[in-house]
């Protein structure tokens, strides 16, 4: 708008700047026989002597008030100029003051949006429709309680994960922004890597890192039923969730909250690394945060949250519990048991797991008979902590990852020396 008026105001200066210099000469006093054709602008052609004369031979004995006037008028003329020049730069400075104020208005914006969107790159529509083949159905990875996640291929070598979220409204809104912030601040191994956000009308669009393994609530519930995940890859996966968790909790100052950790969004990539996803609902840990508004998946909440609204780090161990027995059992977190009924994974496992003739029988059938029974011991009571109903019986997540690091080979990430190899090779067949 700044650079419109601008405009035109430069293209309407000059005619004003002109019509008000011919206003102070038409304003002058009419003298007889003074002709502005035949003194002004004739003086272009004849010598000034010679029009004096005439306009003396014209006019006997008025010929000294004549040139009294010309000179008042030369006078009005540089009036004219000074006052015009003097407006025109008034009006110049204004301008570029206007100018000046709109760009930082526009700047102050731009920094109020980088600063609710974090510093994560901003990705062009166009791009991503290009990545994605236009989301294309063939292209879907998942799909969430906001929307698609598409697969896209922005070359050869980058593939990532868009995160579609359609127009939720302004709790969607708020979680968009969230996430952002977050994931532009958090740099960890085990934390997904958001490489750009897009906002498209009312659509918005988060990039991510392509985690090849999807989510550990489709590899434990899915089609293959976990059958890929073995008792080691599992432990691992627990341990790359607690390093995740420790970092939320002991290393950002103030300590940090996931508030949805669950295995839909405990992601896996190629090797079985788990990283934590879907920062909407992260909120620093503060005084301001004792009572805040209940959010979360049913199963994975605290009682002391879901009940009195109360929010901690440990809400986050209970969470990480409960995913320690989907690794452990391979059960849903909550089980229909009839049309009208169903049943926790906490309330079901809690009396088995202290039941060491029991603990074996509700161990997942994939990796039953597969480990140590004192592994299987420790972490059924690593559980049993994280899942107290009381957050001040349940560990720090640090305390839980040092109890499961024993448990990793390695070769994985932890500290148990293996004598035998993690993946034995099938002898061939003598047939």
């Amino acid at each position: 708008m700044g650079e419109k008026l601008g405009v035109c105001a430069m293209n309407l200066l000059p005619m004003w700047v002109f019509y008000s210099l011919f206003s102070i000469i038409d304003a002058r006093p009419d003298l007889p026989g003074f002709s502005i054709s035949s003194t002004v602008f004739a003086s272009h052609s004849q010598p000034i002597s010679l029009i004096v004369a005439k306009m003396e031979a014209q006019s006997p004995g008025v010929s000294e008030v004549k040139v009294v006037h010309h000179q008042d008028l030369n006078k009005r003329i540089l009036i004219a100029l000074i006052i015009s020049s003097t407006l025109l730069g008034a009006i110049l400075l204004f301008l570029l003051c206007f100018w000046i104020y709109r760009r930082k208005t526009s700047n102050n914006d731009d920094g109020k949006c980088q600063k609710n969107l974090g510093s994560v790159s901003t990705i062009d529509y166009k791009l991503l429709e290009a990545a994605t083949d236009n989301f294309s159905k063939s292209n879907v990875l998942g799909e969430g309680g906001s929307g698609h996640v598409y697969k896209a291929c922005f070359n050869d070598k980058l593939l990532a994960a868009v995160k579609r979220i359609d127009n939720g409204g302004l709790d969607a809104e708020r979680e968009f922004e969230n996430e952002v912030n977050w994931l532009s601040k958090i740099r960890h191994q085990n934390v997904i890597k958001l490489l750009g956000h897009c906002i498209h009308g009312e659509t918005r669009f988060l990039v991510y890192e392509m985690m090849q393994n999807g989510s550990l609530e489709s590899q434990l519930h899915g089609p293959s039923h976990g059958s890929a995940l073995t008792w080691h890859i599992r432990m691992k996966i627990a341990v790359d969730v607690a390093r995740g968790l420790e970092y939320l909790h002991e290393h950002r100052n103030p300590p940090v909250v996931h508030r949805d950790l669950k295995s839909s969004n405990i992601l896996l990539d190629s090797d079985f690394n788990a990283k934590l996803s879907d920062f909407g609902l992260t909120v620093n840990l503060g005084a301001q945060n004792k009572n805040i508004k209940l959010s979360g998946t049913l199963g994975y909440v605290a009682p002391e949250y879901l009940l009195d609204g109360k929010l901690t780090d440990k809400s986050d161990v209970y969470a990480f519990g409960v995913v320690l027995l989907e690794l452990l059992t391979g059960k849903m977190p909550v089980e229909k048991m009839g049309p009208t009924q169903s049943q926790s994974l906490v309330s079901w496992a809690i009396p088995q797991l202290s039941d060491r003739s029991k603990l074996p029988k509700i161990v997942d059938p994939v990796i039953r008979d597969t480990m140590d029974l004192k592994h299987l011991y420790q972490v059924a009571a690593v559980a049993v902590l994280c899942v107290q109903s009381e957050p001040s019986y349940r560990p720090l997540v640090t305390d839980v990852l040092h109890s499961l690091i024993p448990l990793v080979p390695v070769e994985l990430g932890g500290s148990l020396r293996m004598t035998e190899p993690l993946h034995p090779k099938v002898p061939p067949s003598t047939s």
